[in-house]
């Protein structure tokens, strides 16, 4: 009995026991799991702070955003129109000048245009944009400045004077055909110009002569052909580039090539017109007319060719008819890998056939051409000038020329 009470008095103590310390486990548990409760709900309120932080941020870089996306759709277009001008529009310049001693006599008196001075003969600026494939335009000025007070600036010496030589809008369709409106080159001067390739020294002998220029104001078409065939054609003023006034008729100039090799050129050209003197009070007797012909060879190391014209009545207010020819031939060859270039040319022409024919121009010139850099090149040259006429003219003159291109 006393063994049975004792068991039931050491179960009931072992039980007592028992309870108490689940008791205080369950307690522990209890605040830990309230302690990790309390850590969660911190950690939770702290992840919604930072979620709504980062909900404002986005929100303020969607507005920065759009409002980035506005510029753009602003300043690109702008970007991209100043891009397609800037590679659509060509601009450049070309300046001839010469440092020379001169020597002027008429029959055999020095004159003022003898001495020592530097002449900046011409100054071409010009810009070339281009609106699409088909059409263009293309605005050239040209100024010159004549220190001896001779040819264009002659009733001003000493001044400078400033041209529209170029003022065209173009269509270009093909190689074969092009048409031009405006002031635009001539289908003569220019064309025997990229063959010559002294132009920079002196002008070829039309222009030398004032039988031609190489610009005026009119329709103007041309092309070339695969085949080597070249045309030009142009109803025109008839005053050229520097005086585009209003005449009763307008003047014809035309042009056909064939370049049976990439170096070899043979041409013929015609022109007919009253060179713009048919004025509503003047009316000229006579009607200008002028043939010519070339033929030239020109690749990197050497260049020949020739040109010969005959011109009737030339000067179309003279009651008396007339008649002027000539032809001018020249030369040049690369002597040196460098492109130092030995150059001659020589004109000979009659400048009054049938009234004075003792009137006579002759012209002749060497020289040494040396490239400087690319775009710029200077030429030592001696030329000589003996001009017939009712006086005598003797011209001299030896120095340096030069060309600069940009």
């Amino acid at each position: 009995m006393r063994h049975s009470l004792l068991a039931v008095a050491i179960a009931m103590g072992l039980g007592g026991t028992v309870s108490f310390e689940a008791a205080a486990a369950d307690t522990a548990e209890v605040a830990a799991l309230k302690a990790a409760l309390a850590q969660l709900q911190a950690q939770q309120a702290e992840l919604v702070a930072r979620v709504a932080e980062l909900e404002t941020r986005t929100d303020a870089q969607s507005d920065v955003n759009i409002e980035q996306a506005k510029t753009n759709e602003s300043v690109v277009p702008a970007v991209d129109s100043l891009k397609k001008l800037v590679n659509d529009t060509k601009v450049g310049g070309r300046i001839f000048f010469d440092v020379t001693s001169r020597t002027e006599e008429v029959n055999g008196v020095r004159t003022n245009n003898t001495g020592t001075g530097f002449d900046v003969t011409r100054m071409y600026l010009s810009v070339d944009h281009k609106f699409d494939n088909v059409w263009s335009a293309n605005l050239t000025s040209d100024a010159q400045y004549l220190s001896f007070g001779s040819g264009a600036g002659a009733n001003q010496a000493h001044s400078v004077e400033v041209f529209i030589k170029k003022a065209y809008v173009q269509a270009k369709w093909s190689d074969a055909l092009f048409m031009r409106v405006g002031a635009a080159d001539t289908p003569w001067v220019p064309f025997v110009e990229k063959y010559y390739g002294m132009r920079y020294v002196n002008g070829v002998l039309y222009d030398r002569l004032s039988y031609g220029t190489s610009a005026d104001w009119g329709l103007h078409i041309g092309g070339e052909t695969a085949g080597g065939f070249n045309y030009a054609a142009a109803i025109i003023n008839g005053r050229g580039y520097r005086n585009p006034s209003r005449s009763q008729r307008v003047d014809f100039e035309g042009r056909v090539g064939w370049a049976p090799t990439p170096y070899t050129v043979v041409a013929v050209g015609a022109y007919t017109g009253q060179r713009g003197n048919n004025t509503a009070t003047v009316d000229p007797p006579h009607t200008a007319r002028r043939l010519s012909a070339m033929a030239a060879y020109a690749d990197t190391k050497m260049r020949l060719g020739a040109e010969w014209f005959t011109a009737d009545n030339w000067a179309v207010t003279n009651t008396l008819d007339d008649t002027a020819s000539g032809w001018s031939a020249w030369a040049s060859y690369a002597l040196t890998k460098s492109g130092i270039t030995a150059f001659g040319r020589y004109d000979d022409a009659d400048t009054s056939k049938k009234l004075n024919p003792s009137y006579n121009n002759a012209y002749w010139h060497l020289g040494v051409e040396f490239p400087v850099v690319k775009g710029v090149k200077l030429s030592a040259v001696y030329k000589d000038t003996t001009a017939k006429a009712a006086k005598e003219t003797r011209t001299r003159e030896l120095g340096v020329w030069g060309d600069v291109q940009f």
